[in-house]
């Protein structure tokens, strides 16, 4: 009776017998095979990605490159060239996410990963930090510096998607659409070309492994951060949609721009092209044989498609910095002293000096808040104790006696 029973069991979706089955999982009142177990799986990946890309155009807020371009010009001032590179590469990363491809389309869209060139606070990360602001995507800072190859002192590669996720709130869906901005990215650059006894563990090896986060593929994710270990849970992260921004300031790298562009005039060249080069923001001429030169490996540039440059930042500039954008260093400071019932006053020509003392500095635009900070130090410290004050008046004599005490006045630069 038993043997009757075993040959009537049949799959209760294909109608298979047992025999010609691997796996024939029992249910209450009915039984599935394996080969309709993996039917059922893939329909559901194909409902849930297209759920996931209907949902993806309403939660992302996506503009066309110029309102992008415009967005960016209330935060950031100047640098139009690499907001206009940003803008570009951030909407047809973002439209290839929101777009149908149907299935009989062969051509696969590529996410164009982004590497930015420029002085320390020339706004690099301020980009970054804008556009995910405006986008409403999960978004993360990662400092390339720390990182060390897989088994040495320091954080692994894998860290930076940890970061990521805890930004989207360990929402894989979203974390997998997101942004992800590494800094300081020419610290890992190789040590030299010559071979060493010794391991380059916070340089190439660095390197050899970002290469599989930037060029899309899943990789295994400690969630808490730290060290892998075997009983740890891991959570599988496929990078091919998460868009990498790296910056960097490569000090010391429009000497081999340089060094190019001369080379290349030497011989029977006219050297006319050679006395039109701007000798003051060499950077504008970087290409990724310049970024090789430096110590990146050729692997890493290749995932790094989109090469652009910061433009140093002249007087006016940083002129503007100071009084224009939305988050403006004055206007933060007029709201701090206005929730102290006092009223900020500063002339025009403290500011004109506040930019003079920031060129000799040449800090870029923290240099201005270190600037200001010196100024303003001795007035926030009183302003709360004394509640009678009703105005702060801030004059060029009062601001140049101010920062002769400060020892930020010793970073002149010779």
């Amino acid at each position: 009776m038993a043997g009757k029973v075993t040959k009537e069991i049949k799959c209760s979706f294909c109608g298979k017998d047992k025999s010609e089955t691997l796996v024939l999982i029992a249910g209450i009142n009915g039984h599935i095979c394996d080969q309709c177990i993996a039917q059922a799986q893939t329909i559901m990946n194909e409902e849930l990605s297209d759920k996931l890309k209907n949902t993806l155009g309403s939660q992302l807020h996506l503009l066309i490159p110029k309102e992008i371009k415009n967005f960016l010009d209330g935060y950031v001032i100047g640098q139009d060239q690499a907001k206009k590179v940003l803008a570009v590469a951030v909407y047809n990363h973002y439209k290839r996410l929101t777009s149908r491809i149907k299935k009989t389309d062969e051509i696969e869209l590529e996410k164009s990963n982004i590497i930015m060139v420029g002085e320390t606070g020339t706004g690099k990360t301020l980009l970054a930090k804008t556009i995910a602001k405006m986008l409403n995507v999960p978004f993360c800072i990662a400092d390339a510096t720390v990182l060390t190859e897989a088994g040495y002192v320091g954080e692994d590669v894998e860290s930076i998607l940890t970061r990521l996720l805890q930004a989207a709130d360990y929402d894989v869906h979203s974390a997998e659409r997101g942004i992800v901005y590494i800094d300081e990215i020419d610290k890992i650059a190789r040590k030299g070309d010559n071979a060493s006894i010794t391991r380059d563990v916070s340089g190439e090896g660095v390197q050899q492994g970002l290469l599989k986060l930037l060029e899309g593929s899943i990789v295994n994710v400690p969630p808490q951060g730290g060290r892998k270990h075997p009983e740890q849970k891991m959570i599988a992260i496929n990078t091919q949609n998460i868009l990498f921004i790296c910056g960097g300031a490569f000090d010391g790298i429009e000497r081999k721009v340089a060094k190019r562009l001369m080379t290349s005039a030497v011989g029977f060249k006219n050297h006319k092209d050679t006395e039109e080069l701007d000798k003051n923001n060499m950077l504008q001429y970087i290409s990724p044989q310049d970024l090789k030169s430096f110590g990146l490996i050729p692997e890493l540039i290749g995932r790094l498609p989109i090469v652009t440059h910061l433009n140093p930042l002249d007087k006016e500039t940083l002129r503007l910095i100071l009084t224009e954008p939305k988050n403006a260093l004055m206007k933060q400071y007029h709201r701090l002293f206005e929730m102290e019932n006092v009223e900020l006053k500063i002339e025009k020509d403290v500011l004109d000096f506040i930019v003079e003392k920031a060129m000799e500095f040449k800090l870029g635009a923290r240099g201005l808040r270190s600037i200001c900070e010196a100024i303003m130090l001795d007035a926030m410290y009183d302003t709360p104790s004394d509640k009678t004050q009703k105005e702060l008046i801030i004059t060029q004599e009062y601001a140049a006696q101010k920062l002769k005490k400060a020892n930020i006045n010793k970073l002149k630069v010779a």
